[in-house]
C-alpha cells in the first residue's frame, strides 16, 4: 500500500472513525483504524465491537499500490492534527511497518493484520428507509438528552427508533422525563410498527456524523444492528435487546392548566433560581397564579432564591415541583419564543412543548418537596 493525501482531506474521516475508538482496549487491535485502498477509494474503519463507523476519501492521484493494514487510531489522527494544513502525507508500507512522510516530518507507526480486524455482523433480514439528514440530527438532538446513563435497566441506555407506515418516531426516556420526536416520512412503508433500540454511544455518535446541509441518508435496519449509509460514511451499530416501556401511556393527556410562557425569560430564571438549590435533589418550587409563575428554591444551608415570571394563564392556582435540571434540559432545546406548559394537579407529570406544536414533545415526572 503507498499512496499521498492531503492531510485536510484525511483528518475530517479521521477524526469521526477514531471518536468510536475507546482509549482503554481489552484487545489491541480494537485500538487501531483499519485502512483499506481499493483502485482510488480510500476506506478508513473504527470499531468498539458496538458500533462502527467506516469512512471513505477518493484519491486525486492513481495510488503506486493498493492493500489494506490496521494502525493505531490515535497516534496517526494526532500527528495529522499537528502537521501544518495544506501539507501532503505519503503513506506507504513497509513489512509490519506504515512510514508517514510530509515535507521533513517523517513518522514510522506499528501496524497489526488486517485479517484480524473485527467487524459488525450484518444479519439477512434487512429493510430499508430513507431520510433526510438535516430532520434526522434535529429529532436526535431533541431527544438524546433524555436517555439514562448506565441504569440497570439496559433497554433505557439507549434511544427508541419507531418507524411507522409514514412516519418516523425517535423516544428516550431515563424513568423521570421522556422526550419524543416525531417526523412525517412518506419513504417508510412497514405495515406493522418496527421498533429497535439504538445503544447510547451509537446515537452520540450518529448525532457527530450527520450533516445539516447534506441530502438523503439510507437507514437499514437488521434483526441484530441498525446502519446508515450516506456517500461518505457507513455506520453500523448493534441494537439493544430487550423490550422499551410502554411509553405513550405516561404522555398526560387531560391536563387542566395550559400556561403559555417566554421560553428565553423562563430559562433564565430557572438557572439563577438552580444556583441556590439542593445540589443532590436539584428541587425546585413552582407556585402558579393568574399571570404570574413564582419558582423558589432552597437548600440545606437555609439559603433561598425566588424567581417571578409573567405568563399568559388564568386559571386556579397551583404548587408543584420539579428537578430544575430536567426542565433546564428541555429549554434548551426547544427553539420557538414560547413555551406551553400543561399541568394536571401537583402529583402529574408535565407536559411541555413549543406553543406551535412541533415535532417533539417532553414529559417531566413532579417531585415531592
Amino acid at each position: 500500500m503507498k499512496f499521498v493525501i492531503s492531510r485536510d482531506v484525511l483528518l475530517e474521516p479521521l477524526n469521526l472513525v477514531a471518536g468510536v475508538v475507546e482509549r482503554r482496549q481489552t484487545l489491541p487491535i480494537l485500538a487501531n483504524v483499519h485502512l483499506s485502498l481499493k483502485k482510488q477509494e480510500l476506506s478508513l474503519t473504527g470499531t468498539d465491537l458496538e458500533v462502527e463507523l467506516c469512512g471513505r476519501i477518493q484519491l486525486e492521484s492513481k495510488p503506486a499500490s493498493t492493500g489494506e493494514i490496521t494502525v493505531p487510531a490515535r497516534k496517526l489522527m494526532d500527528i495529522c492534527k499537528a502537521l501544518p494544513p495544506g501539507s501532503e502525507i505519503e503513506l506507504s508500507q513497509d513489512d509490519q511497518r506504515v512510514l508517514l512522510k510530509s515535507g521533513r516530518s517523517k513518522f514510522t507507526l506499528s501496524t497489526l493484520p488486517a485479517t484480524d480486524f473485527p467487524t459488525v455482523d450484518k444479519s439477512k433480514d434487512e429493510r430499508e428507509f430513507k431520510v433526510d439528514q438535516a430532520t434526522l440530527k434535529r429529532l436526535i438532538e431533541s431527544t438524546a438528552f433524555a436517555m439514562a446513563q448506565q441504569d440497570v435497566r439496559y433497554y433505557l441506555n439507549g434511544m427508541l427508533w419507531e418507524f411507522r407506515d409514514g412516519e418516523l418516531r425517535l423516544v428516550a426516556t431515563d424513568g423521570h422525563r421522556l422526550a419524543m420526536a416525531t417526523v412525517a416520512a412518506e419513504a417508510i412503508k412497514v405495515g406493522d410498527p418496527l421498533q429497535v433500540i439504538l445503544p447510547r454511544k451509537g446515537v452520540l455518535e450518529l448525532a457527530r456524523l450527520l450533516d445539516k446541509e447534506a441530502g438523503e441518508v439510507s437507514i437499514v435496519v437488521g434483526g441484530n444492528h441498525l446502519r446508515l449509509e450516506t456517500e461518505d460514511y457507513s455506520f453500523t451499530s448493534k441494537l439493544v435487546e430487550g423490550k422499551f416501556p410502554e411509553y405513550e401511556r405516561v404522555v398526560p393527556r387531560a391536563a387542566t392548566r395550559i400556561v403559555l410562557a417566554e421560553r428565553e425569560a423562563l430559562k433564565q430564571a430557572l438557572s439563577r433560581v438552580a444556583i441556590l438549590s439542593n445540589e443532590k435533589y436539584r428541587g425546585i418550587r413552582l407556585d402558579l397564579g393568574p399571570g404570574n409563575l413564582q419558582i423558589v428554591a432552597n437548600n440545606p444551608e437555609q439559603e433561598e432564591a425566588e424567581e417571578n415570571v409573567a405568563v399568559d394563564y388564568n386559571g386556579e392556582a397551583l404548587e408543584i415541583g420539579f428537578n430544575v435540571s430536567y426542565l433546564l434540559d428541555v429549554m434548551g432545546v426547544l427553539t420557538e419564543d414560547k413555551v406551553k406548559f400543561c399541568l394536571g394537579d401537583s402529583n402529574s407529570s408535565a407536559l411541555l412543548e413549543e406553543a406551535s406544536g412541533g415535532d417533539a414533545i417532553y414529559v417531566v415526572m413532579p417531585m415531592r418537596l
